[in-house]
């Protein structure tokens, strides 16, 4: 046994470990989440901002395990393979702007670049508009990087503020075990849908320490892909898709295949479109998807803690002042129509002015 791992090869991990996250993900809606949602790192965030009220969307307030089990996954991870490094300083207040404009393309989709996946992978086709955003919005990064963009190092920090994130998870994960009274949990809605706590914690440590090992990266694996012609995240990105779609069938949790009538969703074609275009785009920029942001806020990384705190005000401004879409009839909103034109103009902005100047 221990030779035929040895003699996997590092792009075999990354197709094992799509698989392993694929079929997890489906199973979690069997287990107890919304349907199309077995894992959705911005959705889940969504609903934590909301269970500390931050947000008053009742039907989305729930402390969801499975993001408190991904940090801490990832530092233990980190931790156990002495990959822990406190670093920050790159660009802070850029980076938690991004994270903001970022959530903000989420949930006018509904859903990050790992649910638009599972939103296709359950037979709804508005996750093909969905990831046509995502990659254009991950092609107009790229033109950035080729540009010189970059928001600057980071520098190595005391070790203490590489702790402080991590440690806060595990405050949280108290709150949801024992819900004392000023944490908000739905009672309808999506956020009232979810697993046994231990279920969804243990998935999440183990989806955590899968990601903190392989790097995983909803959005980076579109950019090596098209970059540097790289295949290597993009083969668990592809693992990850067929091994939900093949357990959703399965499970039989693939209702109908269409644009309309699909849980937790709407058919506003453009608004798919440039909403995950602006993830695709804040993504490249910020060197990570959402879910990618998170596991590196949880080994050390304190400009990944900046964006991940963006993406909770994003979460609470997008909520608080009806930017955020609703499934259909309802769709998206005036403005979440202006917010995803503002994010995508100031996300261009900031590229085109954070530029490494050469010398000549």
């Amino acid at each position: 046994m221990r030779r035929f791992v040895q003699s996997l090869t590092p792009h075999t991990w990354m197709v094992v470990a799509g698989l392993i996250f694929g079929v997890v993900a489906a199973l979690l809606v069997k287990w107890g989440n919304p349907a199309n949602m077995g894992y959705c790192a911005a959705c889940f965030l969504r609903d934590v901002t909301g269970a500390l009220g931050l947000h008053r969307a009742g039907a989305v307030q729930y402390l969801r395990p499975e993001i408190l089990g991904l940090i801490l996954g990832s530092f233990i991870a980190a931790i156990a393979f002495r990959e822990f490094r406190t670093r920050g300083g790159s660009a802070p207040l850029v980076r938690f702007l991004l994270g903001t404009l970022m959530m903000i393309g989420a949930l006018v989709f509904l859903g990050c670049p790992v649910r638009a996946l599972l939103r296709l992978a359950g037979g709804d086709l508005n996750g093909i508009t969905a990831l046509a955003g995502l990659i254009f919005g991950v092609f107009v990064g790229i033109l950035f990087l080729k540009r010189g963009f970059n928001l600057g190092r980071s520098a190595k920090m005391p070790s203490v503020a590489g702790w402080l994130f991590p440690a806060f998870m595990v405050i949280l994960l108290l709150f949801a075990i024992f819900t004392p009274y000023f944490i908000f949990s739905s009672t309808s809605g999506p956020g009232s849908l979810h697993p046994a706590l231990w279920i969804s914690l243990v998935v999440g440590l183990g989806v955590g320490i899968l990601a903190q090992r392989t790097r995983m990266c909803f959005a980076g694996g579109w950019r090596d892909l098209i970059l540097i012609k790289d295949i290597h995240l993009f083969s668990l990105i592809a693992a990850f898709f067929v091994a939900a779609m093949v357990t959703n069938f399965a499970l039989g949790q693939v209702g109908h295949w269409g644009f309309s009538g699909q849980p937790i969703s709407h058919e506003e074609h453009l608004w798919n479109f440039l909403g995950m275009a602006l993830v695709g785009l804040s993504a490249t920029l910020l060197g990570g998807c959402p879910l990618r942001q998170m596991v590196l806020s949880g080994q050390g990384d304190t400009d990944a803690v900046m964006t991940v705190l963006g993406m909770v005000a994003g979460a609470a401004v997008a909520h608080n002042f009806g930017l955020a879409s609703s499934p259909s009839p309802i769709g998206n909103t005036t403005f979440g129509a202006w917010a995803v034109g503002v994010g995508l103009a100031v996300a261009l902005l900031i590229g085109f002015l954070t530029r490494e100047r050469r010398q000549a």
